[in-house]
């Protein structure tokens, strides 16, 4: 018995996978939520005034699901959590959305 490993061909490059442009775009998004979330942590970090609205940022970027979160009591913990289920739901609505409208071109266009 044969296997795809143990052809005499050898090691060659596999098949390219191409992502679709609404996975991409989810990626994206998820990416910049982490540096921002990333950047507010650290700019609160070194601020000694307690004044830094840095974490703003991150929520607005994330809302409107990490506004739902502010209910939550305080603490570094809950604000993550907050901006990390934000950015996971709105990235799984942006992916939804981007293969729904594929589709729909798909359709109309007949490819």
């Amino acid at each position: 018995m044969t296997t795809d490993s143990d052809s005499d061909s050898g090691p060659g490059p596999g098949p390219v996978r191409r992502f679709p442009p609404a996975d991409l775009t989810a990626l994206a998004y998820a990416v910049i939520c982490a540096a921002l979330l990333i950047w507010a942590l650290v700019v609160t970090a070194m601020d000694t005034t307690d004044e830094s609205m840095a974490g703003v940022i991150p929520l607005l970027a994330t809302a409107p699901t990490s506004l739902l979160f502010l209910a939550l009591p305080e603490g570094a913990g809950y604000f993550v959590a907050a901006v990390v289920v934000g950015t996971l739901i709105n990235a799984a609505v942006i992916r939804w959305c981007g293969r729904a409208l594929s589709r729909g071109l798909k359709r109309t266009t007949g490819k």
